[in-house]
């Protein structure tokens, strides 16, 4: 069983994952360091923390104006220092996962003009922090946040962990003006509406947690630290071919934000997890719509992925990736210092 949950993974990543157009020359490193290179020292005091420092699992998808961020803001450097800001997020995120973030932020501005709010709708607030300087010796971390996203990467050495990943749009469907029937998070949401439907009535009476309505948000919210979710649903192994390689394209569409390597990695991690221990759940209703509030999660040993689709009339999405024991690079920190332990 755990052969066969393999191949169909790295089918969907391999399959998914256009040719990267960025240069691979880069070492993620150089960049960060260029880019904390580039800044004075009133923007670097404000960008570097310390790698321990306790706001860096500090994380939400609220409005800047409703949430204090820690780092530097896109709108307080210069253009230089944002263009590296730029090849920062392409080298650690895929085409796609950089394009979702780039998407998100484009949004931002959207909700501005709809609302005609500049101040709360600000595509400048967007934050950029480090923990810890980039190096080779010890583990560090760094950040991008704002209004409906949040990525967190954590480095040690050529390991690279990137949960809490999470993407939000408020409208999830442009209603008006110029960009009128624009949609964000597209496959999130249609592969999450695709498989539900695709299970038979005996299948979705398992699945379907809740008929009516949802939970209004993601039940993991902006905790810092998570335990496993009710488990509860229907298991992977109660699915047929067809319907699990649908799971885990949908699955893969959160995987494929980061690139091909670390998305294959990814993949050969959830070898680990058996198909018995993968669960899809849902909660409201099967089709989408103003209205139609819907809900899904799929939830393994190691990882939870919440979507919901519920708030402003069922136009506002948010969707997360979450890990168990890597949140923040937390299996990555342990691991070092418990093998540097050894070596003394």
């Amino acid at each position: 069983m755990k052969h066969i949950l393999t191949i169909m993974l790295f089918s969907v990543v391999l399959n998914t994952s256009c040719a990267q157009k960025k240069k691979e020359t880069s070492v993620p490193d150089d960049i960060a360091t260029r880019f904390l290179n580039s800044l004075d020292e009133n923007q670097r005091a404000k960008t570097l923390l310390k790698q321990d420092d306790s706001v860096r699992t500090d994380w939400h998808f609220f409005p800047s104006t409703m949430f204090n961020r820690e780092g530097i803001q896109l709108k307080e450097l210069k253009e230089n220092q944002k263009e590296l800001v730029h090849e920062l997020l392409q080298t650690y995120l895929s085409e796609s996962g950089y394009k979702k973030t780039m998407g998100v932020i484009e949004l931002e501005g959207i909700l501005g003009d709809l609302t005609n709010d500049r101040v709360y709708r600000d595509t400048g607030r967007y934050y950029t922090t480090f923990y810890g300087e980039p190096n080779t010796e010890k583990p560090w971390s760094w950040s991008f946040e704002g209004h409906h996203v949040s990525l967190n990467f954590t480095t040690d050495g050529d390991k690279i962990t990137y949960v809490p990943l999470f993407y939000g749009a408020n409208p999830a469907v442009v209603m008006e003006g110029p960009r009128k029937g624009h949609r964000s998070l597209v496959n999130e949401e249609d592969l999450g509406l695709q498989l539900i439907n695709l299970l038979s009535a005996e299948q979705q009476e398992k699945a379907i947690i809740q008929e009516e309505g949802t939970f209004n948000d993601i039940l993991s919210f902006n905790k810092a630290e998570i335990s496993p979710l009710k488990v509860e649903g229907i298991p992977a192994t109660e699915m047929d071919a067809v319907q699990q390689k649908l799971l885990f394209t949908l699955i893969n569409e959160y995987i494929s934000s980061v690139p091909d390597k670390i998305a294959v990695e990814r993949g050969t991690k959830m070898e680990e997890e058996e198909l018995v221990d993968i669960y899809f759940a849902w909660a409201g209703a099967k089709e989408m719509g103003l209205g139609k509030p819907h809900y899904y999660r799929i939830q393994g040993k190691n990882f939870l992925i919440e979507f919901d689709n519920s708030q402003n009339n069922a136009n506002h999405i948010h969707a997360v990736w979450r890990d168990f024991n890597g949140d923040f690079g937390r299996n990555l920190i342990k691991e070092h210092y418990h093998n540097s332990d050894h070596h003394h």
